[in-house]
This record gives structure tokens, C-alpha cells and sequence, in this order.
């Protein structure tokens, strides 16, 4: 591993710090940054972290608590900086690491936290580590990787596969071995049953903390380890159908053995360990059949994960029984887990990233004009925000971006490629940030961008939403600023009442604070009668959701609307 200067200062300054916050974030807003897409400061075409440092006052108008910056360190880029080749080094594309420090030192200056993307099941097949492991069966790094022999006809060595399609398997002619890859071929896994593997990702881990920064996003952690006997998966069985992608053999198995595996609490515990030293925060990336589960295992006890989120409400399903069934199992599942590990675990929510379909697309109704569009999108950050756990929002959210439409031949994504026309990819949702309605590739960069700009975000470019007090733009900032001093939506627990389709509702209790939220998904005007435990509901204004009000005990509600009520 590369050997770099310590921030020793920013280290001290992270452990003062984490006496008065260590628990900033309870009921945090994180907002996600693809840095490839959000802003380009060297005219290459490409996102840089200058960049991301030009837009720091627009991050800290919008009043979010912290930035989650997905991968920027060094990368072939097979997969978008999702294969790391050096864990301690950015990118050059990106910057580099005084570019990184000045990013850090402006983020804290404006009072933001930052979270950086670690990737550990897995990095690139470019890495050193790799390189070494790969060059024969006798070397210091050989059991770094995942590595098994041919079964006597040649064949992997189970039926183990890749969630970009394919056997999980690639051949190795050097070694005479298969080695295991969850995702493309190029992303080895690491072996992570190997304690020097662990900790030279821990050392990885450490030399961020060192720099200063907050916390970590760990991407896909439920891939930690594998089963060491390399088992079968069973197959999904007679609910195949109802499979999320049918067109992609991943999720014809039951993923009983190639991840989510017991040895993978040990490992969080350790990271918790080391966080904890620096008082450094947490959140991480469950893909699983059990998501809702794990997230509660994962951070139950306060010695594992601070936060951890899953693909429940990133899906399709966008009704009021799936949104209210998630929340309520996660909440179920941290009840069990609270009473075995003593203390209780927390949940993270989001309605999109980059990984999937944006959300105003992939929720929206067919008949939906471009107000309600509007209106719908000021819905969905209301419901997020008084969701029980802390919350992310992905870059374009708050301008109110739908997803893009990228013509084969300008597609990036390998997953797209792979899977056209069935599934186009994720490069959809990547798109570049539009910041000037009327400038060059609205204002993202001087250069042809990566990813073409939809004609269509240009009208959502946020200089024209900075001075509608209408716009979605500007209910973001109205409403994080209103919700940030509501403890009852940041830190307390949630009830749901008895309603049926369009209208969700339930109550966030804080100490003695009482809130009750109740949201219409539909674009018709409906009613909603107040239950008996309700006695009296004052509704709150100042978060900018208008179109609801309480007559007695019926609250009406118009198309999109939502209510706040103290109660």
C-alpha cells in the first residue's frame, strides 16, 4: 500500500469534535455526489473535486448535514471507480490528494460532513494485491483472493453468479484456478477470511481517518465473505417470477452462499472499533433478499454498523402498502435485535441513487403534468424526511431531474451494455448536474460531458429554481431548514394509523413531542378521518407542503399534498 502523509492535525481535530457530536448522524440528511456528474472544474468533461469544493455553498443553502462522495480513488474505471486499484490515492481524473484535503477542509468550514465510498469485497483487477495473488500459487499475497480449482470437467467450481450476469467464476491460466467475482470480471474479490487482508483494509480505513473525514459508506458489505466450503446456491424456487429483473440469472438462486455470511460481524465490528477511535460515522449498503434484517443485525448493538440501508424503497413499488410494510419490518426487526444485542440499531433511507432508475420516473403515474411532477417531488422529500432513521438524497433530486433516455451507442454503463435493450443501465440516472439553464452543457463543464445532458433537465437547471420561490429547488431548502430542529422526525420513533391507498399516515414521537404526518400519493384530492387516538391535531406550517388542512376530525388533503400536525 501506498505510504502517505498523515493529516495528524485533522486527527485531533476529528476526536475534539466527536466528544460534543459523536451522534450527528441520528436523523442526518445525507446527500449523495456522483463526482464523475456533479461538477466539472478543469473542462475535461468530467466531475473533478474542484469542482465539488465550487458547489460547497449551494450544498450548504440546501441545508443537508453531510456529503456521501462515491468513489474518486485511483481506477481503470471499469465500473465508475467502483474497482479500486489504489485504496489511498485519487484518481487523477478526479485530482488528486491536496485536491481531496481542500475538499475536506472547505466541507468542515462550512459546517458539512464527509462521508467517502469505501468498496471492500472487491477492487480492481489492476490493484497490486491482485496482480500478485494472480501470478501463481506461491506468493505472499496468493490467498488474498478467492481462488478454487476446476471441478474434473473443467467447470467452475459451483454454480456461484455474477450479479452483472454470468458465472461468478473467471479463469486464471497462471495459477490453473477460477477466481470469484460478484460483479464484472474485473473485480476480483477479496478474500476476506485472510486476516491480512483485513487488516490492510483496515489500514486503508485508518488512512482517511487520519485526512479527517467523518464517516464511510461501505458499498455492497453483505459481500464481505463467502462460504468457505463454496456450497450450491439453492435455486429461487417457484417464485422466480416475481424476481425484481427476471431477465437476469442472478436472481433465479436463492444467494444463500456467496454472501451475507455470519464471519462478515466480526469484520464490522473491527471497522466499528477503529471508527470509534476517531469518532467517525457509518452507513452501509445491504443487497439482499433479507435487507430489512440485516440492517437491523448490522447495527444493533452499537459495536457494528451506525447505519445501514437497503434496496426496500429504491424498487418499483411505490404504493402505500410496500413503503408502510418496509418501514414496519425494519422497525420489527430492530425490536428483535435490540432485545438480543441490548442496544438498538438504525435505519437509512432513499428513494434513489446510482444504482437506480430515478425515482420521479420510475414512481411517477402516466398521466402526471409537469406541476404535478413538481408537486410529487416535494411529496416524496416531506415522506422521506419523517421516515423513523436518517435519510440520503442523490444529486438531481432536489432540482426534480427525471431519468435520462441514453441512446445505445452513448451508453457507459457495462451492466446497460450488457442487458440491452431489456435493461438499458444505470447510466440514466448519471447524467450530468444541470447549473445554468442557458450556459454550455448547462454549466456542468466547458468540454462535451462523459454523459450526454438531457434537453429536458435544462428547464430544471437550478439557477432558474434559485429565484422561483416555487420551485422544487427551493422546497428542499424550506423544508430540511424547517425539519432540522424537529426531533420528533430526526431521532423519534414511529406508530402508524389505519389507512387505506392513496393515504399514509402515522405519528413521530420524540420525548414529549408529537407528530402527526399523514400523505396523500395520489394526484386526486382525498379524505382522511382522523382515528380516535387522535383526539386534536393542530397542523404546522413553515416547511413549505401545502394543500392539506384539518376540519374537525377529517383532514383533507389535495393531489400530492401532506400534513404536519402536532398532536
Amino acid at each position: 500500500m501506498k505510504k502517505q502523509h498523515p493529516r495528524t492535525q485533522h486527527q485531533a481535530g476529528q476526536l475534539q469534535s466527536a466528544t460534543h457530536d459523536a451522534d450527528w448522524w441520528c436523523g442526518a440528511v445525507i446527500y449523495q455526489i456522483y463526482p464523475r456528474s456533479f461538477a466539472d472544474s478543469n473542462g475535461d468533461g468530467v466531475g473533478d473535486l474542484r469542482g465539488i469544493v465550487d458547489k460547497l455553498p449551494y450544498l450548504a443553502r440546501l441545508g443537508v448535514d453531510a456529503l456521501w462522495i462515491s468513489p474518486f480513488f485511483k481506477s481503470p474505471m471499469k465500473d465508475f471507480g467502483y474497482d479500486v486499484a489504489d485504496y489511498c490515492d485519487v484518481d487523477p481524473l478526479f485530482g488528486d490528494l491536496h485536491d481531496f484535503d481542500a475538499l475536506l477542509d472547505a466541507a468542515h468550514a462550512a459546517q458539512l460532513k464527509v462521508m467517502i465510498d469505501q468498496v471492500l469485497s472487491h477492487c480492481s483487477d489492476q490493484h497490486p494485491w491482485f496482480k500478485e495473488s494472480g501470478a501463481s500459487r506461491h506468493n505472499a499475497k496468493a490467498d488474498w483472493f478467492v481462488w478454487a480449482d476446476a471441478l474434473p470437467d473443467g467447470s467452475p467450481p459451483n454454480n456461484w453468479l455474477s450479479v452483472f450476469g454470468g458465472s461468478a467464476w473467471h479463469w486464471e491460466p497462471r495459477r490453473r484456478q477460477y477466481y470469484l467475482h460478484n460483479f464484472l470480471s474485473s473485480q476480483p474479490d477479496l478474500n476476506l477470511h485472510n486476516m491480512d487482508v483485513q487488516d490492510a483494509l483496515l489500514a486503508a480505513i485508518r488512512f482517511w481517518l487520519q485526512r479527517g473525514v467523518d464517516g464511510f459508506r461501505f458499498d455492497a458489505c453483505n459481500f464481505h465473505f463467502h462460504d468457505r466450503k463454496l456450497r450450491n446456491n439453492p435455486p429461487r424456487g417457484a417464485d422466480r417470477d416475481d424476481a425484481p429483473d427476471r431477465g437476469n440469472p442472478y436472481n433465479y438462486q436463492r444467494h444463500k452462499h456467496d454472501k451475507s455470511q455470519p464471519e462478515n460481524l466480526g469484520f464490522l465490528r473491527r471497522i466499528r472499533a477503529l471508527l470509534n477511535t476517531y469518532g467517525a460515522a457509518s452507513v452501509g449498503e445491504i443487497g439482499d433478499e433479507q435487507g430489512l434484517k440485516l440492517m437491523a443485525q448490522y447495527t444493533s448493538g452499537g459495536d457494528k454498523l451506525h447505519m445501514a440501508y437497503g434496496f426496500n424503497l429504491l424498487s418499483e413499488d411505490s404504493s402505500v402498502h410496500h413503503i408502510r410494510h418496509s418501514v414496519r419490518e425494519l422497525e420489527r426487526h430492530l425490536d428483535v435485535r435490540e432485545k438480543k444485542d441490548g442496544r438498538r440499531g438504525w435505519g437509512c433511507w432513499s428513494f434513489g441513487n446510482h444504482d437506480v432508475m430515478r425515482v420521479l420516473t420510475r414512481w411517477a403515474k402516466d398521466e402526471m403534468s409537469t406541476a404535478q411532477t413538481r408537486q410529487y417531488a416535494k411529496l416524496l422529500l416531506a415522506l422521506l424526511g419523517a421516515l423513523a432513521g436518517s435519510f440520503c438524497i442523490y444529486q438531481g433530486e432536489e432540482l426534480g431531474l427525471t431519468e435520462a433516455d441514453i441512446p445505445f451507442d452513448l451508453l457507459q454503463d457495462p451492466y446497460g451494455i450488457a442487458f440491452w435493450p431489456d435493461f438499458p443501465g444505470r447510466d440514466g440516472c448519471r447524467t450530468p448536474m444541470p447549473w445554468l439553464a442557458s450556459a454550455m452543457n448547462a454549466g456542468f463543464s466547458d468540454a462535451q460531458p462523459w454523459l450526454p445532458l438531457p434537453a429536458e433537465h435544462m428547464a430544471c437547471a437550478a439557477d432558474v429554481q434559485d429565484t422561483d420561490e416555487a420551485s422544487v429547488l427551493n422546497f428542499y431548502r424550506k423544508f430540511l431548514r424547517w425539519r432540522r430542529d424537529k426531533q420528533a422526525l430526526r431521532r423519534g420513533d414511529i406508530t402508524f394509523l389505519k389507512s387505506d391507498e392513496p393515504v399514509l399516515a402515522f405519528i413521530r414521537r420524540y420525548n414529549r413531542q408529537k407528530l402527526l404526518c399523514v400523505f396523500n400519493l395520489s394526484g386526486t384530492a382525498v379524505y382522511y378521518k382522523l382515528p380516535g387516538a387522535v383526539r386534536s391535531a393542530i397542523a404546522i406550517h413553515g416547511h413549505g407542503l401545502n394543500g392539506a388542512r384539518i376540519d374537525g376530525k377529517t383532514v383533507e388533503l389535495a393531489g400530492y399534498a401532506g400534513l404536519f400536525a402536532t398532536i
